[in-house]
C-alpha cells in the first residue's frame, strides 16, 4: 500500500466481496483483519480478490 486511499480502496473492495463478513485494513500497520464465511470465500479467494487490485498478501 503507497497511502491511505490504498487500504480505503482495499477495505471497501472487500467489503463488498460475497462471503466476507467485516474486514479492517490499517495503512499505518500495513495490515488488514478480514471476518468471513469460509463456506463462501476461503484464504485464496480474498487473495486472489486483493491481488485483482494490484497488492501482495501475507497471511499471518
Amino acid at each position: 500500500m503507497h497511502c491511505g486511499a490504498c487500504a480505503t480502496g482495499i477495505q471497501m473492495y472487500l467489503s463488498n466481496t460475497e462471503g466476507v463478513k467485516s474486514v479492517s485494513v490499517d495503512y499505518n500497520s500495513k495490515k488488514a483483519e478480514i471476518e468471513y464465511d469460509d463456506k463462501k470465500i476461503n484464504d485464496a479467494g480474498i487473495a486472489k480478490n486483493v491481488e485483482e487490485l494490484g497488492y501482495k498478501i501475507k497471511p499471518e
